[in-house]
């Protein structure tokens, strides 16, 4: 399949700079596959349209406040995106300006703070250390919330804090949100209850490369960047329980979906903890999930390649052509599609 395939016109102003008001006000495109149809809702009535007996599973990763900017001995300005801890104190990181940066300079953040550049490393990235082993905490005094680069913001916005974060958010290690989740609410979820459909969850760590553009001109040739999981005993016996009754396995999120299609083998959902960097893209035959929910997302991108994998190709560009029609609002911020 050809990358091109994932192109879509978007104008510019409905990628959406801030959160709705309320979470579950977003709207809700929902799909049904068999019947060929398209229904204009809002989030909130996302419990209608789920079973008794079907598990709904997300994301708990927490997204740390991964940006931090600092100034070298000379006084220029440097920013340092944190992507993943490889050992106490040590991470992989993006460091901006890189070139200007040399091996061994001490990155002065805050009273208190420093961070030493290292070498270089493949895909751009530089080693970066710590004289705390305890980063996150660090991060909570010092750094920003990493917004997407298309949230064009002039300085920090204090309610990005929580809204750039589940309400059930639970353990840190992201560098980007798990943006299906952010519709919803403690409302919802009584929804949910009242309707007999139970909640599971599963962590994965979003790294930065998930949202990065496919550059190669087929799909296939496209490689995604590891990504850590955690997939428990207790969630992998609910989803089996679920299925085993009959219910439908709902995701939240094509970080849900990647998972639970890499921890469903032999007929089960396995538990396990690891990394994964399941790319799924056309012609793909899912096993793991039955109903996924998610947003609008970038053209030629590795999670537009999943959801049209579910959705069928054809089927969720005519959907991205009608909600841009219908003003809806993409990507991370942005309103939701519901694929039953």
């Amino acid at each position: 399949m050809k990358t091109s395939e994932l192109d879509y016109q978007l104008p510019e102003e409905l990628i959406a700079q801030h959160p709705c008001e309320q979470r579950d006000e977003s709207r809700l495109l929902v799909l049904n596959r068999a019947e060929h149809s398209m229904t204009e809702d809002v989030f909130r009535s996302l419990p209608r349209y789920l079973r008794r007996g079907d598990c709904l599973v997300l994301n708990d990763t927490r997204v740390i406040r991964a940006r931090l900017h600092g100034r070298k001995p000379t006084g220029g300005q440097v920013e340092v995106f944190l992507l993943h801890a490889v050992a106490p104190g040590e991470w992989d990181a993006l460091v901006r300006p890189s070139s200007k940066v040399k091996p061994g300079t001490v990155v002065r953040i805050a009273p208190g703070v420093e961070a030493t550049v290292g070498g270089r490393l493949p895909g751009g990235r530089r080693h970066v250390s710590f004289a705390q082993d305890d980063v996150l905490e660090l991060l909570e005094k010092a750094g920003e919330v990493p917004l997407p680069p298309y949230i064009h913001r002039d300085k920090p916005d204090a309610s990005d804090l929580t809204r750039y974060q589940t309400i059930y958010a639970n353990v840190p290690g992201a560098v980007a949100a798990p943006t299906a989740g952010l519709h919803f609410t403690d409302e919802v979820f009584r929804g949910l209850d009242d309707a007999g459909v139970v909640r599971a969850f599963l962590t994965l760590h979003v790294g930065y490369g998930t949202f990065r553009p496919i550059q190669t001109d087929s799909l296939e040739a496209h490689v995604l960047e590891p990504e850590e999981f955690i997939l428990n005993e207790e969630t992998a016996s609910g989803l089996n329980d679920a299925r085993a009754t009959g219910g439908r396995i709902a995701a939240v999120g094509t970080t849900v979906a990647r998972v639970l299609e890499t921890q469903y083998r032999q007929g089960v959902f396995q538990p396990g903890a690891g990394e994964t960097n399941r790319y799924i893209y056309p012609p793909y035959a899912f096993q793991a999930v039955d109903v996924l929910q998610t947003n609008f997302h970038l053209p030629r991108s590795s999670l537009l390649a999943l959801v049209c994998a579910f959705g069928g190709t054809d089927f969720i560009l005519e959907a991205y052509r009608f909600a841009v029609k219908k003003r809806f609002r993409f990507y991370s911020y942005g309103d939701a599609m519901l694929i039953l």
